[in-house]
């Protein structure tokens, strides 16, 4: 292993302060484990002898209904067939970047930096996230996370057409020769050992009526090895303390999906007993009791769900079924999720974000919520209030493996515009042919465990849409290795719609997925009349300013005239102060002294809108500008679009109000809408002033 650099140095004693005793003790003992390991590598030359295991015939028993193909509506088979041709291509958009190499991919190459890392050397050696030694190490992860096979299955599964499955073969041997036990980038990190145990278990389920399934499979000395080694894998090697976040669902998720689809081995039932109390305990910890994720990150909040979801129903296909409590968890989170949704079904874009999926059975959508939405009508029943979602692929396969619905008590009858463990608020209006808006507004925690590691700097940060069009909008994530200065930018307070003092963020950064200060915010009122609703929040991220001051802020929502008011107060002076609203990348500006006029009129539904602002400041108009970086926005991981901010700069003033007025113009009713017309079918939120 090559000598680590001052910079790395550097990063691993400011982790170590993230950790505990015990942890630090388990991190000990898992390095001296991956040394040992060493001796277990398995390289491609020693695959030649390789004897099959002990056990006699297996068979695969984990199979669907024969009726499920029958059952996925044409509108979601003409989806998944449209995607499956194009990558029969070997076409696929891969977190931004078009590949046209994937009729037999490269498993160790990076596109977009060229880079090839070894796929002989042992995978506790490699640095993953040094690009020199890998490249862009999501790239290379993401194919081989093998969801395009998936796909690929699905289409085989809904047309029987042998070239899809034949594709699937191939691939499939291709990678096991590749990639032997503990050689190469894909033994490095273990929620991508969890998610592929994932996709192995759907491919072989979906090509169940393939004459050459048994073959490629069960019958097949190398593929029931890999099997055996994922699982030994994930046996040994689990994320724990700080790092024990989505990554430690997806591998008890992956590990229990195997066990109950591939009992194969003589560890099969004390691998699915251990992962499934693993799944059961970290659900719940992961997981606020309204359903929200404990990341505070809205992708990972559905990323959990759906890994969720997959294994108990595996278990529960299996006989083995998963406790009460986490399909009650798994109900609040789908009910949450049908909650934060807009009206088009667009989700929240708070903290970070990869689009990360457990399982790909369709076509990959940017906005993957209506995928959730409709499996969990499928196994829970939609709730009146929810949004209307149509059925897809992935959720009617799934399904029919569970079988059942489960009726879950207690689920909340009305619309839910409040989260208050999780510090989510919405303020909405909308009624029958008026356009939407939506307001999140972030009052809570930093994020989840002593790292936080994919929560941004953005306590009192609002999100508003206008019928689904982002207008002050959370420009996204973008990146998460090879380039730290947009990392750092896009989790940083600067890159969200609340207020910076003094240059520094909230939250003190200490590496891509460090925090080593956490700003936390509390929420102080919450009130819905009826025609207005109100929402009142403070974070104490700057207490370690000189003088200490807490930022205050309010959103005001009134229904009648279509406006939002935003109010920011520091309770002390003598600060430089930045207060910046990022607009979406649909929405063209103008600034006049203090105000802008904003339009959209590209947007699915066009419209336009006074943005009024605290003439204390000094504004300036910014787009697309890399020294520094301002006026971005990101769709997805790996993608990038200039957007235009508005900064306001000046000094703090004690207790002082900066207040900002966003009007929206609906030409087609007028500058105003009669309360009756606007008002929202959520009963009014009881006052939690403190």
């Amino acid at each position: 292993m090559s000598a680590l650099s001052p910079a790395r140095i550097g990063w691993y004693a400011r982790r170590a302060t993230r950790m505990s005793s015990a942890e630090m003790a388990w991190r000990a003992r898992d390095q001296a484990l991956r040394a040992a390991w060493s001796r277990r590598q398995v390289r491609r030359e020693d695959l030649r002898a390789i004897l099959p295991l002990p056990g006699g015939k297996r068979r695969f028993t984990a199979v669907l209904p024969p009726d499920t193909a029958a059952q996925v509506t044409g509108s979601a088979k003409a989806a998944v067939l449209a995607a499956a041709k194009q990558l029969m291509k070997g076409e696929w958009e891969v977190l931004g970047v078009v590949r046209t190499d994937l009729m037999m991919p490269d498993w160790f190459c990076d596109p977009v930096t060229g880079y090839r890392s070894s796929p002989d050397c042992y995978a506790f050696r490699i640095n993953h996230r040094s690009e020199e030694q890998t490249g862009n190490v999501k790239q290379i992860w993401e194919i081989s996370r093998l969801q395009h096979l998936t796909l690929l299955a699905t289409a085989w599964f809904v047309t029987a057409d042998e070239e899809y499955a034949h594709r699937v073969a191939d691939q499939l041997r291709s990678w096991w020769r590749e990639n032997p036990f503990l050689s190469g980038i894909h033994w490095t990190n273990g929620i991508e050992v969890g998610i592929r145990l994932i996709s192995l278990a759907w491919i072989r389920r979906l090509l169940d009526d393939w004459p050459g399934a048994t073959g490629l499979f069960e019958d097949d000395t190398l593929a029931v090895q890999q099997i055996r080694w994922h699982q030994q894998y994930l046996a040994a090697f689990r994320s724990r303390g700080s790092s024990a976040n989505n990554h430690v669902i997806a591998e008890a998720a992956g590990q229990l999906v195997a066990c109950c689809a591939f009992p194969w081995f003589p560890e099969s039932e004390r691998w699915r007993r251990n992962s499934a109390r693993l799944l059961e305990r970290e659900l719940l910890l992961n997981t606020f009791p309204s359903g929200i994720g404990r990341e505070l990150a809205s992708d990972y909040q559905r990323f959990v769900a759906e890994l969720g979801l997959l294994a108990a129903v595996e278990a529960e296909a299996a006989g083995c079924p998963l406790s009460t409590a986490v399909w009650q968890r798994l109900c609040a989170m789908t009910d949450s999720a049908a909650a934060l949704v807009d009206q088009r079904l667009r989700p929240p874009r708070q903290g970070d974000g990869d689009d990360g999926r457990a399982v790909l059975l369709d076509a990959p959508e940017p906005d993957s919520w209506a995928s959730l939405l409709a499996l969990g009508d499928a196994l829970f029943g939609r709730l009146d209030w929810w949004p209307p979602v149509a059925k897809d692929a992935a959720s009617t396969i799934i399904s029919s493996l569970a079988g059942t619905t489960h009726d879950i008590q207690g689920r909340p009858m009305a619309r839910p515009s409040r989260f208050a463990d999780a510090g989510v608020t919405l303020l909405r209006a909308y009624g029958d042919g008026i356009p939407e808006i939506w307001c999140r507004c972030d009052g809570g925690p930093h994020g989840y465990l002593s790292i936080a590691a994919h929560a941004h700097a953005d306590a009192l940060s609002v999100e508003v849409r206008y019928d689904s069009v982002d207008i002050l909008a959370d420009p996204g994530t973008y990146c998460y290795h090879g380039e730290p200065a947009w990392r750092s930018y896009f989790r940083s307070t600067a890159a969200h719609n609340t207020l910076e003092l003094d240059g520094r963020s909230q939250s003190g950064d200490g590496g891509p997925f460090l925090w080593l200060r956490h700003a936390n915010a509390r929420e102080i009122d919450v009130t819905d009349t009826g025609e207005i609703a109100s929402w009142t929040a403070e974070h104490d991220g700057y207490l370690s300013l000189q003088p200490p001051v807490h930022h205050r802020r309010s959103v005001r929502l009134d229904r009648a005239s279509r406006s939002v008011d935003i109010v920011d107060e520091v309770d002390g002076g003598g600060h430089d102060l930045r207060l910046a609203f990022h607009l979406g990348p649909d929405v063209q500006a103008e600034l006049t002294g203090s105000e802008a006029s904003l339009c959209w009129p590209g947007a699915s539904t066009p419209g336009t809108a006074r943005l009024e602002l605290p003439r204390q400041l000094q504004w300036s108009l910014h787009r697309g500008e890399t020294d520094p970086i301002l006026g971005w926005y990101s769709c997805g991981l790996g993608r990038l679009t200039p957007a235009f901010t508005l900064i306001g700069r000046g000094r703090s003033v004690p207790h002082a109000a900066f207040t900002t007025r966003i009007h929206f113009l609906d030409r087609h009713r007028g500058q105003g809408l009669p309360a009756k017309s606007s008002g929202t079918d959520v009963p009014a939120v009881p006052s939690t002033s403190t």
